[in-house]
């Protein structure tokens, strides 16, 4: 196994694992710093969309165009970006929207939980709905997994900030599985375990895409996966990132973290190349 491979492991472990900060943001500070997350999500949202579109697609669109020329290496190009975004937007359509694992949680809702003590509250149905928000992030996780190493075994430098912009994104989802459970059980450590355990997809379906994508690899299975993972970072800044960072917005934060986003990665790009 390569430097490569090991280090887009690592960094896509790192990037799923971050599921398990957000529980220990919301267990271990007083208040939620609204403005900090709006302005992190967007910048992730920024990095994204910027790197997605003008990286990754034009990346995959040069690969199968020296294949299947203009024409059909466009198409095929566009076909694998639209791909992408449908294969996520299955995934989220099949996520009951009661276990939404994207529903916006703060650090005061942990505090309700204690407040409240765990004899008041629905416990049963309070597990169930934490246990499925964790299987639905790992579901939803397992193509990002693929995305984030295909990233950084093109172009490591690409992949480093695509897996930071993951790996901010994973925080309150990790909040969103922690909460529950916590209201649920009384205990710290056991929904900090399932936040931190939702997350392991993600390095798993990199994993998987070592094992089972990197055995066939041609130059137009590249293009068509690479212009997915485009389609996939796109569609997550959209229907995830920018709503997510708009509830917790205050003054534009968003849109100023978004722009931040773009600008650090259009610089970034430039002094790399």
């Amino acid at each position: 196994m390569d430097e490569n491979v090991l280090l887009a492991l690592g960094l896509t472990l790192f990037a799923g694992l971050a599921t398990g900060i957000g529980s220990l943001i919301a267990f271990f500070t007083t208040r939620t710093n609204k403005r900090f997350l709006s302005v992190a999500l967007g910048f992730s949202a920024g990095v994204m969309i910027y790197v997605s579109l003008v990286e990754i697609f034009v990346k995959a669109k040069d690969a199968l165009v020296n294949v299947h020329g203009e024409t059909v290496g466009y198409w095929y190009t566009i076909i694998g970006f639209f791909g992408g975004m449908l294969l996520i937007a299955l995934i989220d359509r099949f996520i009951p929207k009661g276990r939404n694992p994207h529903e916006v949680k703060s650090v005061e809702d942990v505090q309700k939980a204690q407040l409240i003590g765990n004899e008041d509250v629905e416990a049963d149905r309070l597990m169930k709905m934490g246990l499925f928000t964790a299987l639905a992030i790992a579901i939803h996780n397992f193509p990002e997994g693929i995305a984030t190493f295909m990233a950084v075994l093109q172009d490591p430098n690409v992949g480093v900030a695509i897996a930071i912009a993951v790996a901010i994104h994973n925080i309150p989802e990790g909040i969103a599985v922690a909460i529950p459970i916590f209201y649920a059980t009384g205990k710290r450590m056991k929904a900090f375990k399932w936040s931190f355990a939702s997350g392991l997809s993600e390095p798993l379906g990199a994993f998987i895409a070592y094992l089972v994508l990197m055995q066939f690899m041609t130059d137009t299975l590249f293009g068509i996966v690479f212009a997915g993972v485009a389609g996939i970072m796109v569609f997550i800044s959209i229907d995830e990132l920018l709503p997510a960072a708009k509830k917790y917005d205050e003054a534009h934060s968003s849109i100023y973290g978004l722009i931040a986003g773009m600008a650090v990665m259009a610089i970034s790009l430039v002094m790399l190349t």
